[in-house]
């Protein structure tokens, strides 16, 4: 370790060093960061509106869409400034910064989405107590939770992450900071730390997916004993755009963080990583507002109301 200076930034690879090629992702990523934030402002705005969607469910899905802006937020205006600028570097607090909020974000979201499948469970199951059970006081405290274990459950392995030595090369391979790829550049061995981070990884995804499949095989025993197909067919229904959300979040996280650190190239999982903080925030709200009636009968009176009001401003 002698003669060797501490690192004070680092420096972001990104995807190429092609100037036209960064030009066409700069473009790609700032209409879909754009439309990302589109979207889910909409479900936000719909659902706090629109007196139809004044349930639980509706409560957890805009907190849910609240949280997909944060995610996408912590890492994609990091590419954007940095590849319009061509300025790779970010500074080791800033780094820690980063790397906190996108966790903290990405574990609430997984609480929250165990939540939701929670919800599912109580209404298809025992939906006489549905009311007295998924009060807005408990709908609350499950979101306040959310944030409390995502924000408490990263902090202390980061912490200890960034008070490794670091003393060069100080080059990440990957477009925002990552604790996989942090954990590769210390100066120090770090395989008692990568076991931390695997266990805990492994604990808030696997944890939570255990909830909902819990929570879908009771709705699933409960909803095959329903003698109408077209009943079965509704209930179903209420559940089918929390599953496919779902799916697209574990998919790809159970790739990214259930593995021992090491054991998979950083290039393919950076592809993956733009599945799960690109292109999943942008595809939720429209899996939710496609998939759901009431989103979308909320979407075409909110459509007729502004068509009514740009004819008339003065009503």
């Amino acid at each position: 370790m002698e003669n060797q200076t501490a690192v004070t930034e680092f420096i972001l690879l990104g995807f190429t060093d092609v100037r036209w090629l960064q030009i066409l992702l700069f473009v790609l990523l700032l209409i879909t960061y754009v439309l990302t934030l589109a979207g889910n402002i909409l479900i936000i705005s719909i659902t706090l509106v629109d007196r139809h969607l004044q349930t639980p469910m509706y409560f957890f899905l805009r907190n849910v869409s609240l949280l997909e802006i944060g995610f996408t937020s912590a890492s994609i205006p990091k590419v954007l400034f940095n590849v319009a600028s061509g300025c790779q570097s970010i500074s080791v607090a800033g780094c820690f910064a980063q790397c906190l909020f996108y966790l903290t974000v990405g574990t609430a979201e997984f609480c929250l989405l165990a939540a939701m499948s929670f919800d599912r469970y109580v209404a298809v199951c025992k939906p006489l107590h549905y009311t007295s059970i998924m009060t807005g006081h408990f709908c609350n405290w499950l979101v306040l939770a959310s944030w409390l274990i995502g924000f408490g459950y990263v902090l202390v392995p980061l912490v200890l992450l960034f008070r490794l030595p670091f003393c060069g090369p100080n080059i990440i391979n990957h477009f925002f900071c990552d604790s996989a790829a942090l954990l590769k550049l210390a100066c120090t061995d770090t395989r008692l730390l990568g076991l931390l981070h695997f266990l805990l990884a492994t604990g808030s995804i696997l944890g939570t997916l255990a909830i909902t499949v819990f929570s879908y095989f009771k709705i699933i025993s409960v909803v095959m004993r329903i003698p109408s197909t077209d009943e079965r067919l509704k209930a179903f229904s209420t559940c089918a755009s929390h599953i496919t959300v779902v799916s697209m979040a574990y998919g790809s996280c159970i790739f990214l963080y259930v593995k021992p650190m090491g054991s998979s190239r950083l290039d393919l999982s950076k592809n993956v990583a733009v599945l799960n903080s690109i292109v999943s925030p942008l595809l939720n709200p429209f899996i939710y507002s496609l998939r759901n009636k009431q989103v979308k009968e909320a979407l075409r009176e909110a459509l007729r109301w502004i068509t009514v009001f740009s004819k008339n401003p003065r009503m």
